[in-house]
């Protein structure tokens, strides 16, 4: 009895968290009051989802969270896969980022979640526009 609790607190420690992005409470704020950037482009979104086995899922406001025995797809770094997911697709529409002066503005963050009996799902979107700032 004893190496059987033994094994099933191994069990449960070893499994995957993910609590979601992380929430500072610094920020840095670009004004856009002066005629110093142009709106290249708008609804620009990035997705990204992670499916793990005997756990659950929860999305709070803009955040998501999942505890799970084990991760079968996706690496579990949402918010950074859908950033670059979000950069990938601006660049397949508008060329390369490298050199220029851009920011993400208006950001909306939209999750969701699928919870089955042995099977749970994180996904999450990031839509935003995207300014370039001229001299």
């Amino acid at each position: 009895m004893y190496k059987m609790f033994i094994l099933l607190c191994a069990i449960l420690l070893a499994g995957c968290a993910n609590t979601g992005m992380f929430l500072a409470t610094n920020q840095t704020n670009v004004e856009l009051s002066d005629a110093n950037y142009n709106i290249v482009a708008a609804n620009v979104t990035g997705e990204s989802s992670a499916g793990y086995l005997l756990g659950v899922s929860a999305p709070f406001g803009a955040t998501t969270g999942t505890f799970a025995l084990v991760r079968v797809s996706g690496t579990g770094m949402l918010y950074r896969e859908a950033l670059e997911n979000l950069w990938q697709q601006y660049a397949d529409k508008n060329g390369d980022i490298k050199g220029k002066k851009l920011a993400l503005v208006n950001v909306r963050y939209d999750v969701d979640s699928i919870n089955l009996i042995l099977y749970t799902e994180s996904r999450l979107s990031i839509r935003a526009d995207v300014v370039e700032f001229t001299n």
